[in-house]
């Protein structure tokens, strides 16, 4: 009987040290759990959010993108290699492309992922630079030259409108400018060809060897796209038009597709675009909201008095806006109206303009 107790006092503390290994082993899967996903949220944050220094970074060709995450986490422009990879493969992104970049460690995941995607600059970056970003105008480069060089935005807009420059930019690049040349009342021939980009200043680059660079920039990305420009009855200075609007239009690559096919819809049914973008520069000013005297100005630029494209672009866009007026969506339901939601961003469409009305007051706007 004293061995049998003693075999089932064996079998009890046995019993109790597996449910004691269970119930560890459980609880350090929890908490390895809840630290893997604490590590990974934190790791889908920007580096600093307050730090907004410049670093650069050389991604040389044939980088992979496990080499170019390695350089990120070294520069403390990310917090982990392996989760910005995952990110990369949970998005699909991919075509990273070589260069010099100018990274800060503020920037979002997605931010970093869209410069990559966009390529960087083929000479290293250092001394002073001028950033054009998308979506900005010639007069707003104008200011960005004269706060970053030693150029005046004056003399910068003199040889915007300077016709023998011009001219020799379009001889140069004919497939590029020649419908910009040839575009009526046009406030500056360059107006969307100034390509999006950092551009490095050196002490010896003059204010033409500044613009010769964005226009050789917006033509080297512009080239795949002349032919499908061409097939599609457009001119180059008809299709940056459309971008420059969706630019401003749309946030996100479907949006911009379908607003894409909401501006093809009114110009087939001969309806003016209404675009507020292309009031806002037909006044040279930005305004958050447009009144009626706004809207009828006297300008070729006014989109909500006149049908069609307009004399020309009123922005220069990035390459996805150009993506979205060559890929437009959703042109077969007659959506020919559309409002975003100022509070969260959301766009609705309309065939009608009493739907688009009823949209408005529903949204409150």
């Amino acid at each position: 009987m004293t061995e049998l107790r003693s075999d089932q006092n064996n079998k009890k503390e046995a019993n109790k040290i597996v449910r004691g290994v269970i119930i560890a082993v459980i609880a350090l899967v929890i908490v390895v759990g809840i630290f893997g996903a604490h590590y990974i949220n934190t790791s889908l944050q920007p580096f600093n959010k307050k730090d907004n220094s410049e670093i650069i970074v050389k991604v040389p060709m044939g980088s992979s993108s496990n080499e170019i995450a390695d350089q990120l986490q070294k520069k403390k422009i990310i917090k982990s290699a392996m989760v910005f990879n995952y990110y990369l493969k949970a998005h699909n992104y991919s075509d990273l492309r070589a260069g010099y970049y100018s990274f800060k460690p503020s920037m979002t995941l997605n931010q970093i992922v869209l410069k990559l995607q966009k390529g960087g600059s083929s000479v290293p970056l250092q001394g002073k630079r001028v950033v054009v970003r998308e979506g900005v105008t010639i007069d707003q480069i104008g200011d960005s030259i004269a706060a970053n060089t030693k150029f005046s935005k004056k003399d910068f807009l003199n040889l915007m409108t300077d016709k023998s420059y011009i001219q020799e930019l379009a001889n140069k690049y004919p497939d590029l400018l020649k419908s910009s040349l040839d575009s009526k009342e046009v406030r500056y021939n360059l107006e969307g060809y100034l390509f999006p980009a950092t551009y490095n200043i050196t002490k010896k680059m003059t204010l033409k060897d500044l613009v010769n660079s964005m226009v050789a920039k917006e033509n080297q990305e512009m080239t795949p796209y002349f032919n499908t420009i061409k097939s599609k009855n457009l001119t180059v200075q008809q299709a940056l038009t459309l971008s420059s609007l969706i630019e401003r239009e749309g946030v996100t690559k479907k949006d911009r597709r379908k607003i894409s096919g909401v501006f093809f819809n009114r110009i087939d049914a001969q309806m003016p675009l209404q675009s507020d973008i292309s009031v806002m520069y037909a006044l040279n000013k930005h305004k958050r909201s447009l009144t009626n005297k706004d809207t009828s100005v006297d300008s070729p630029y006014n989109l909500y008095k006149n049908v069609g494209f307009g004399p020309g672009p009123f922005n220069n866009p990035s390459i996805e806006s150009m993506d979205a007026v060559l890929n437009p969506q959703d042109r077969d339901k007659g959506y020919l109206y559309f409002v975003a939601d100022l509070k969260t961003g959301k766009v609705y469409y309309s065939k009608t303009y009493s739907q688009h009305l009823e949209t408005n007051s529903s949204l409150g706007q």
